[in-house]
């Protein structure tokens, strides 16, 4: 190969999903409407320390979302929520009192108390 023909190893995703993300994702889209084509996470401004994790089904692609193939179906990240979560892990935790999603994010510098929102 030639230094112009040299093809760059593919981008890494901005979060890493465990297994125990990628199966409650698929659990989500067999249950999905009939409009879904995914999952997608953000960031929506919310809380006390000022954002919050949301994910929802998702019915179309946004030309600056991030998109992860799983086994289950494609998991978006909002565009305009990448740069708050390089680096973070997705993981499904369920115990006797709870369950939910949860997020190991480097780039958190506080939360509120009740766990509800997050800090850059």
């Amino acid at each position: 190969m030639t230094e112009t023909t040299k093809t760059r190893p593919a981008p890494k995703a901005a979060v890493v999903l465990t297994p125990g993300a990628e199966a409650r994702i698929a659990a989500l889209m067999a249950k999905a409407p009939e409009d879904a084509i995914g999952v997608k996470l953000s960031t929506p401004r919310r809380g006390c320390s000022g954002l919050a994790y949301s994910v929802d089904y998702v019915t179309e692609e946004q030309p600056f979302d991030e998109k992860i193939e799983t086994p289950a179906g494609m998991f978006y990240i909002d565009g305009a929520s990448v740069l708050y979560l390089v680096g973070s892990t997705m993981d499904w935790v369920e115990d006797d009192f709870s369950a939910g999603f949860v997020f190991d994010n480097p780039n958190a510098k506080g939360a509120c108390g009740c766990g509800e929102s997050f800090m850059v």
